[in-house]
């Protein structure tokens, strides 16, 4: 205001036009400083993108950078400036190692944030992925006249991809390549049922057991029949081979090993069970014979011994039967309706190893040629093929299809497909399990050629 003041008393006091001019051009002195002079006092040291110049370390921005200046061996100032900023001094230190460990904090160290990544570690559950497994059969076979009859087995599947099934009294062979089919042989009377069927290792010969207490040998290529041996007192419902020994189980309760190169066949006999023994399976060594029977029990039998080894005892009859094919001495076993249970049972001691309970009458049992899964074959209420995990035997899949009890299952020659047969007069084909690893076994039952052609040659 007072500024204001002494310019109107000078534009009053002048009054030519040219004096104005003077006056108005004169320089104006305040005290009040403007506005941009305000706002250089106070701003700091610092601008947008660097903050406060001080702290920056202006040798590194006078060198003079050029391509690959960082890279270069000889720019030896860059490095001891960089030594001395960041390293403090130590040229021989690194900032990123590949070779040395992060050195290990004291014992006093204490990071506040490992509480609070391990809480609820326990509670989080890693779900298992389980490998899918098709719950549709491949493929579907009309099965007329199979007897529904638990205490008999009339399925087998051969190394040559040959399924031989028997429908009452007929024995036919399909053909897993081709899918053709053929009959192999039929009984004299319709009254004379098929209990028993099974292929020799190498699938050339099937053995046969029949309700008129007669065991014969059919020759598959030829479609005729080698050799008939009797001496049982009753049906024969099971059959089992090791190498040229047959060994055959009556509802007579006895158990014959037959050696089929020689006429007087009859060798061995094992007796031990009370009712009708309904299955039968050789160890892949050869050297226990495992036998269940309507008596509940299930007998573990060495080669030379007439008397069991071993006995395990069941709530109902003893059935399926089937050795793991990698661990030694362990078999699997599953009974009846009264029952339900599949048990692990380590041969050499006669001792169970473990046992769960199906919750259906256990029909038949196969393992997979790696021993890591099991297949039970099931009867009421859900007449179900179940696939298990051993050694944990949680459940990986039920595969229904089936209207009836499942009474028998064959596994195929590379170890993949499962062959069911049920009460409702179906064979399904199932890809269960996944193809085993081309090496070779030991634990494999082995048959040398010469041997293969000792047996065929003497079979009479």
């Amino acid at each position: 205001q007072e500024t204001e003041s002494n310019l109107k008393q000078s534009i009053m006091h002048y009054s030519d036009a040219s004096d104005l001019d003077e006056i108005l051009s004169m320089p104006i002195n305040s005290s009040m400083p403007t506005r941009w002079e305000r706002k250089a006092r106070e701003r700091s040291a610092s601008d947008r993108f660097i903050p406060n110049r001080k702290g920056v370390n202006t040798d590194l921005m006078d060198l003079d950078h050029k391509d690959r200046e960082n890279c270069a061996p000889e720019n030896k100032n860059f490095k001891s400036i960089v030594a001395q900023t960041l390293l403090k001094g130590d040229a021989q230190s690194k900032i990123l190692s590949y070779s040395n460990k992060a050195p290990k904090p004291s014992e006093a160290h204490l990071n506040k944030l490992r509480v609070l990544y391990a809480t609820n570690r326990e509670t989080v559950r890693v779900r298992k992925r389980y490998r899918y497994i098709n719950s549709t059969p491949e493929r579907v076979l009309d099965a007329p006249d199979l007897v529904d009859d638990y205490y008999i087995n009339v399925l087998s599947w051969s190394k040559k991809n040959t399924l031989a099934v028997a429908l009452g009294p007929v024995i036919y062979l399909w053909d897993a390549a081709s899918g053709s089919i053929e009959t192999l042989c039929e009984t004299d009377s319709d009254e004379d049922l098929i209990t028993a069927v099974n292929f020799v290792n190498d699938g050339n010969f099937l053995a046969v057991g029949t309700t008129s207490r007669d065991v014969q040998i059919w020759d598959v290529n030829q479609k005729k029949k080698v050799r008939s041996m009797k001496g049982h007192a009753a049906r024969v419902g099971s059959l089992a081979w090791n190498n040229h020994i047959l060994s055959s189980g009556s509802r007579d309760h006895s158990i014959f090993n037959h050696d089929v190169r020689i006429q007087n066949h009859h060798i061995h006999t094992y007796k031990g069970h009370e009712e009708e023994v309904c299955g039968l399976t050789w160890s892949p060594d050869g050297k226990q014979l495992a036998s269940g029977s309507n008596d509940n029990m299930c007998h573990i039998w060495d080669i030379s011994n007439s008397r069991p080894t071993h006995t395990i005892t069941h709530n109902a009859a003893v059935k399926a039967l089937s050795w793991c094919p990698t661990q030694r001495s362990l078999l699997a076993t599953g009974a009846g309706t009264a029952d339900r249970c599949i048990r692990f049972i380590n041969t050499m001691n006669g001792k169970v190893v473990n046992s769960i309970d199906t919750g259906s009458q256990v029909c038949s049992l196969q393992w997979n040629r790696q021993g890591k899964q099991l297949l039970s074959a099931h009867g009421f209420s859900k007449n179900q093929l179940s696939v298990w995990n051993y050694p944990s035997m949680v459940k990986v899949a039920d595969l229904c299809g089936h209207t009836s009890r499942v009474l028998h299952t064959a596994l195929s020659p590379d170890g993949t497909h499962v062959c069911s047969a049920a009460a409702d007069e179906t064979l399904r084909f199932w890809k269960v399990f996944e193809a085993p690893h081309k090496r070779k076994s030991t634990t494999d039952h082995y048959v040398s050629s010469s041997s293969k052609r000792a047996i065929m040659r003497s079979i009479r």
